[in-house]
């Protein structure tokens, strides 16, 4: 993107684009784990799919490469994707069940917040009110 204050971007169009925002206080590494996890959780990637390389990581963001190859080791450490020396990084195994675009709870989460953004919260507003919502109707660490 084209200002600090902006995410940056990356990737390629056949695999995962990562969105760094520096603003947040989350380290970068831990950033591209949690943007593949969603990706692996939503159906955008799944088993078998290669992950950007670091090089092209690195020139999107302007992120030390070591940064991505740290997020890289950690999604292999927990059994998520697998590197193939010369060949790169590739999706091991999917995460979640339902909640990609076929989902059928996505066109009633669309409307909600298509309607709150119409009722005037912002971004941060509707995240912050689903987020509350979430952890208040499902307590972090339920196995269901």
């Amino acid at each position: 993107m084209a200002t600090a204050d902006r995410a940056e971007s990356a990737g390629t169009a056949d695999t995962i684009e990562f969105r760094i925002d520096r603003r947040t206080g989350v380290a970068t590494y831990v950033q591209i784990v949690q943007q593949t996890k969603q990706a692996l959780r939503l159906g955008l990637l799944e088993p078998g799919d290669k992950l950007p390389t670091a090089r092209e990581v690195v020139e999107a963001t302007a992120i030390n490469p070591n940064t991505v190859l740290k997020a890289y080791r950690e999604l292999e450490r927990e059994g998520l994707v697998e590197a193939r020396r010369g060949l790169g990084t590739f999706v091991k195994k999917g995460l979640g069940a339902s909640a990609g675009a076929g989902s059928p709870h996505r066109p009633a989460l669309v409307a909600w917040v298509t309607e709150a953004h119409r009722a005037g919260l912002e971004r941060d507003d509707i995240t912050a009110l689903f987020e509350d919502v979430l952890n208040e109707t499902i307590p972090q660490g339920d196995p269901r």
